[in-house]
C-alpha cells in the first residue's frame, strides 16, 4: 500500500482538517489537544510519572520537578539526518542537507504510516513571541511525546487563544513529530521511545517541518531550532527581517543609559552565562530578554528591532553552578524538566559543574556512578528546561511583547588562538565578513568531534533554511533598511583564549562585563579603539582590568593580533569560502581582500599588533 503525507496547508486554512488527515496517516490510539493549562500538564506529568518516562524530584529540595532520561543514542541534534528539502538544490546550498521534496515526501510518508500506533496523538498549538505582537509567529506541532508536548508548553506560548487565533485565518506553521516506536499488544513500551532512523526534515516553500525518531530536544521541539530559525530564516528572507542563533541582552551604564545587545554563539559556548549576566563592574546592570534565538528586523526609524520569540531556557546543565551562572542556579530550583543529569539519594539532581560530587549518584543512563568513576555522571548535552519567566533578571519585554532597538550585535566562539578577547568591525560589510567566517572548537550539543574547529558562520551552519551565500546576501541587503549611524554597530569576542599551559587567559562569567561595558562605550562614543589588520581593538586599560590580577602572558595576549596566525586564518578562510562554487558575495569577498592587504602591511615577520595601554 502506497502512503502519502497530508499536503501541507495553505497559510490561515482549517487546522482541523490537516490534523485529521495526520491522524489517518498515523493511526494513533487518540487524538489530544494540548493547551497546557495547569490541570491538562499536573495530568500529562503525572501520567509521565505512572509510565515511567520521568521521574519526580524531591518536592521539597526541588518542587515541581521532573527527570527524564534518553536513549543513549538519543543525546543531541543529528545534523547527518537534518535535512532541507527545497524545490532546487542550489537553494538550500553545500552547508546544508538536500533532497528531493517529491521523494523526500514518500520516504516520510513511510515512516509516519501507522507511527504512533499505541500513542496519544498530542496536537499543540503554539506561539513564537508574544500573539500579539507584530514580530510574533503561530503553529501547531503534533506529537506522539509527552515530554515533547510538556516541553512545548514550557518552550513556547501555548494556549486555546493560538487555536482560535488559527481558527479564524491567521497564517501558521505545520509540524510534526514522531519519536517511530509504535505500539502492540506484544510490544513494550521504553522510558524514552526512539528509532535508530531519524529524519528532521524541512519544506521551505510550504513552511512546514516532520521529524521522525528522535525525541531529543533539538530534533523533537519543533518550534525551536526548527521554526524559529530554519523556516523562520527563510520567512525573514522573503519578508526582510532575520531569524538569528542568538541571545539578547539589556545593560543598563552607571548613568542610566540602557544599551540592547544580541550575541550569536555556537551552543554550548556560554549563551545562557552571557544572557544572564552578573556585572562585575560597580553601576552595571543587566536584563535577560533571551539566550538562544532572536528575530530582528528594520524599523521605520532607520533601528534594528528585536524580540526573543522563546518562552522558555532550554539550557545545557553541565558547568551551570553558583559560581558560573547564580541566576540560572536559582532559576531552576523549582517548576524544570531535566534531562539526562545524574541523581542524588535525595532524589535531586546533580552534574558536574553543580556543587562538589556527592558520595554516590545514579549517572545519567541509570547506573550507580561515585566520584572517580571514568565517565560523567551528566552527560556533557544534558538539558534543564524551564520558563523564562522564572528568571530573576527576565525584562519586562517579555511578558508586554515590545521589541527592543539593538545598539550592537556581538560574534563569539571558542578559540585557544588566534581571535582576541574583543575587537570591532570597521562597517557593516566588515562585520558580515566577521560573521561569515567565525570558526569554534566543537561542542557536545551536536554530532561530531569535540573540539575540532569548524567554520559556524553566524553561529547558524546548522540551522540557516536556505543557502549559506544566499543569506550572507540578505545580511548586506538588510543594512539598506537601516541608517548607518543607528544601526547596530558590530564586534567579535572570544572568552575562550587559552596560554602555552593551556589556561583560560580571561576569567570570564562576571568579568565579561568589562568587555560589553567597553562595546556600550563604543556605542556611546566615548572610548577610542586601536586600527589593527582585523578590526578596532579596545586598550586593557579601557576594560578596567585593574585587580583582575591578570598575568603578563594574559596581558600579552589577550588582545594580541599575530600577523602569522592571521595569514593561516585567511588562507583557510579562503579556502572555506571554494567550497561554495564562486557564489560567495562580491562585498564579502572584498573584505577577505582588505584583511589579506592590511596584513600585508605588517613588514615585521611574526610581528604582532596589540593594544594594551
Amino acid at each position: 500500500m502506497r502512503f502519502t503525507l497530508p499536503p501541507a496547508p495553505g497559510f490561515g486554512s482549517d487546522c482541523a482538517l490537516w490534523v485529521a488527515e495526520v491522524a489517518a496517516l498515523t493511526q494513533p490510539d487518540r487524538v489530544v489537544w494540548y493547551y497546557d493549562t495547569p490541570d491538562e500538564r499536573a495530568a500529562l506529568l503525572a501520567q509521565s510519572v505512572t509510565e515511567g518516562k520521568l521521574t519526580k524530584l524531591d518536592s521539597d529540595l526541588r518542587p515541581g520537578s521532573y527527570l527524564a532520561r534518553s536513549d543513549a543514542a538519543d543525546v543531541a541534534r543529528v545534523e547527518s539526518r537534518t535535512f532541507i528539502c527545497s524545490e532546487s538544490e542550489s537553494d538550500a546550498g553545500p552547508t546544508n542537507n538536500w533532497r528531493d521534496p517529491i521523494s523526500m515526501r514518500a520516504e516520510l510518508a513511510a515512516r509516519f504510516a501507522g507511527a504512533m500506533r499505541g500513542r496519544t496523538m498530542f496536537v499543540v498549538p503554539f506561539s513564537m513571541g508574544v500573539a500579539h505582537s507584530p514580530l510574533a509567529r503561530f503553529g501547531l506541532q503534533i506529537t506522539d511525546s509527552a515530554y515533547a508536548a510538556l516541553s512545548m508548553g514550557v518552550m513556547t506560548r501555548v494556549s486555546r487563544e493560538v487555536r482560535t487565533r488559527i481558527d479564524d485565518g491567521a497564517n501558521w506553521v505545520p509540524t510534526v513529530h514522531s519519536v517511530g516506536a509504535p505500539l502492540t499488544a506484544d510490544t513494550a513500551d521504553t522510558n524514552w521511545p526512539s528509532n535508530t532512523d531519524k529524519y528532521i526534515a524541512h519544506f521551505p516553500e510550504t513552511r512546514e517541518v516532520w521529524s521522525y525518531g528522535s525525541g531529543y530536544g533539538g530534533n523533537a521541539l519543533l518550534a525551536k531550532k526548527c521554526f524559529a530559525l530554519r523556516i523562520a530564516s527563510v520567512l525573514g528572507r522573503d519578508e526582510g527581517w532575520l531569524a538569528e542563533h542568538m541571545l539578547l541582552v539589556r545593560l543598563t551604564s552607571p548613568e542610566g543609559r540602557p544599551f540592547h545587545i544580541a550575541a550569536a554563539f555556537p551552543s554550548a559556548c556560554g549563551k545562557t552565562n552571557l544572557s544572564m549576566l552578573q556585572p562585575t563592574l560597580p553601576g552595571w546592570t543587566v536584563e535577560t530578554l533571551g539566550d538562544d534565538i532572536v528575530w530582528m528586523k528594520p524599523g521605520g526609524d532607520g533601528r534594528m528591532w528585536a524580540i526573543n520569540p522563546e518562552a522558555g531556557f532550554f539550557g545545557v546543565a553541565p558547568g551551570t553552578g553558583p559560581g558560573t551562572n547564580p541566576v540560572a542556579t536559582s532559576m531552576i530550583e523549582r517548576d524544570t524538566i531535566f534531562t539526562n543529569v545524574a541523581l542524588t539519594p535525595e532524589s535531586d539532581v546533580w552534574w558536574e559543574g553543580l556543587s562538589p560530587a556527592p558520595a554516590a549518584l545514579t549517572d545519567w543512563q541509570g547506573q550507580p556512578w561515585q566520584p572517580g568513576t571514568d565517565r560523567p555522571a551528566a552527560h556533557p548535552n544534558s538539558r534543564f528546561t524551564v520558563s523564562a519567566g522564572a528568571c530573576p533578571l527576565i525584562a519586562e519585554e517579555y511578558f508586554s511583547g515590545r521589541a527592543v532597538p539593538l545598539d550592537a550585535i556581538l560574534f563569539g566562539g571558542r578559540r585557544a588562538s588566534t581571535t582576541p578577547l574583543a575587537f570591532e568591525a570597521y562597517n557593516w560589510d566588515h562585520g558580515v565578513f566577521m560573521g561569515a567566517t567565525m570558526a569554534s572548537e566543537q561542542t557536545a550539543a551536536a554530532e561530531g568531534t569535540v573540539g575540532r574547529v569548524r567554520r559556524d558562520p553566524f553561529a547558524m551552519l546548522p540551522f540557516c533554511g536556505y543557502n549559506m551565500t544566499d543569506y550572507w546576501e540578505h545580511w548586506l541587503k538588510i543594512s539598506e533598511q537601516l541608517d548607518p549611524d543607528r544601526a547596530p554597530r558590530i564586534f567579535q569576542v572570544n572568552w575562550f583564549r587559552r596560554g602555552e599551559n593551556g589556561d583560560f587567559l580571561w576569567p570570564g562569567f562576571g568579568d565579561n562585563a568589562r568587555v560589553l561595558a567597553w562595546i556600550c562605550r563604543r556605542v556611546a562614543g566615548y572610548v577610542p579603539a586601536s586600527p589593527t589588520p582585523i578590526g578596532m581593538l579596545p586598550t586593557l586599560d579601557d576594560l578596567h582590568v585593574h585587580g583582575l590580577n591578570l598575568t603578563d602572558e594574559a596581558q600579552d595576549q589577550l588582545l594580541a593580533v599575530n600577523d602569522a596566525e592571521w595569514a593561516a586564518e585567511t588562507a583557510s578562510i579562503r579556502e572555506w569560502f571554494d567550497g561554495f562554487d564562486g557564489h560567495v558575495p562580491p562585498r564579502v569577498l572584498e573584505q577577505l581582500e582588505q584583511l589579506e592587504h592590511r596584513l600585508a602591511a605588517v613588514h615585521e615577520p611574526g610581528a604582532t599588533a596589540r593594544a594594551r595601554h
